[in-house]
């Protein structure tokens, strides 16, 4: 069974007829938005650090593996926010690799502290599969004939909206849309990176005043729901669900948060549509009193997969630069 989570990762990277969702999954993605939603620097008034590392599906060979570092802040025009993020992602023999630099510019909404950001981001990404790692039954099989080491730029943009105790963003982190692997002799090899499309909401609704806050939150995921209006017969069906993550969560003193998310996906095929369960995640981060974050998330697979795996893991770490003063005149709950 471990040997073949290779095999399946690469079909879903390289098949013809079946695509999967190509971005990295985060369940704690709230504490690296930047990943995904360039209007989202600067959003904190001051500069915000943060490193995750996730092992996705422990125990198995070759699962997937992700690492993400952000880095954001204001610049003295208030209605500026630059940032950088990195993120590297290893499935089996393939490796992405991306870096970004992003801005946004933000404006005021309102007298409540509301503020429309719009952002960019550009950077570069390499994409690597070393497929002399595979086992294969049939040795001459193209795809796999040849190794790759593909360089792109990437483009994304994204608009997020936030108040203090409200949020809304859409965002669409990689615009262009290239070829993963080259074709081999005459055989054409079909493998795209495709658009990737988020929409996130989230509200903190009081409690027990800034003491007690419960924080329910929403991502969408999707992939290919642009290709509607294409031609092209090879986008008939991109076989990635729509994914949803539900998470319930309370953040006790400005400085416990604890939280349980559900993982689902809604795939369509022709008129009709499939739900199905991924996992169930609970997660905690603590924010201490020197500016220090520290956090961990367990996710629970609901799929058969369970049978092979005892789930997946993440950890972070982060720092908020100037976090007592901001915590004790204005808290900031995203």
């Amino acid at each position: 069974m471990k040997k073949t989570l290779t095999v399946i990762a690469m079909l879903l990277l390289l098949g013809g007829v079946g695509y999967a969702q190509q971005d990295a999954m985060f369940t704690k993605y709230m504490f690296n938005s930047l990943i995904f939603n360039p209007a989202y620097a600067g959003s904190k008034d001051y500069m915000s650090v943060g490193i995750l590392h996730r092992t996705q599906w422990a125990g198995f060979e070759g699962a997937p593996t992700t690492q993400s570092v952000t880095l954001h802040t204001p610049l003295k025009n208030e209605r500026v926010g630059v940032g950088f993020s990195l993120i590297n992602d290893e499935i089996g023999p393939t490796n992405s690799l991306g870096a970004n630099v992003s801005y946004a510019y933000r404006i005021p909404m309102g007298k409540n502290g509301a503020k429309l950001s719009i952002g960019m981001q550009a950077g570069i990404e390499n994409y690597r599969a070393d497929f002399t790692q595979l086992t294969l039954e049939n040795m001459a099989d193209l795809p796999f004939s040849q190794n790759q080491n593909n360089w792109n730029p990437n483009f994304g943009a994204g608009i997020y909206y936030y108040s203090r105790k409200f949020y809304a963003g859409v965002s669409c982190p990689h615009l262009v849309e290239y070829e993963l692997v080259q074709d081999i002799g005459n055989t054409p090899i079909f493998a795209k990176g495709f658009r990737h499309y988020y929409f996130t909401m989230g509200t903190a609704i009081p409690i027990k005043g800034d003491n007690l806050i419960f924080k329910p939150s929403l991502l969408v995921k999707n992939v290919g729901v642009d290709k509607v209006l294409s031609s092209d017969p090879a986008f008939d069906n991109i076989g990635a669900p729509t994914e949803f993550d539900i998470d319930l969560s309370l953040l006790f003193q400005q400085t416990f948060w604890v939280g349980a998310s559900f993982r689902a996906g809604v795939q369509s095929f022709g008129d009709a549509a499939k739900t199905s369960y991924d996992s169930a995640d609970v997660w905690f981060s603590w924010n201490m009193s020197n500016g220090m974050r520290i956090g961990a998330a367990y996710d629970y697979p609901l799929t058969e997969i369970n049978t092979q795996t005892v789930g997946s893991f993440e950890v972070m770490l982060g720092y908020e630069f100037n976090y007592v003063t901001k915590a004790t005149v204005t808290p900031r709950y995203f």
